[in-house]
């Protein structure tokens, strides 16, 4: 279940919206003004994690040129899908 969050370009509020179901339908406007003049914001994340034997928990990244600018991808640690 993701969490998005917005920032409101009336009146620079943010908030946060749990999606529960991806087909649900949400009405989505500030909680302060009812403006519907949105943006989607990149939230910070914070994760904590404990290394097993022989295991690295540093987090290693690499940046290269994309067509918008520059790109970062970050390699985390742990089991990956």
């Amino acid at each position: 279940m993701p969490i998005y969050e917005f920032k409101c370009l009336e009146c620079n509020d943010s908030l946060e919206l749990l999606v529960m179901n991806s087909e649900d339908v949400v009405d989505l406007k500030c909680k302060s003004c009812n403006s519907r003049d949105l943006e989607r914001i990149i939230s910070s994340t914070s994760y904590s994690m404990a290394a097993g034997s022989g295991e690295s928990t540093s987090i290693t990244s690499q940046t290269r040129e994309c067509s918008g600018g520059s790109c970062t991808t970050y390699d985390i640690p742990g089991h990956s899908r």
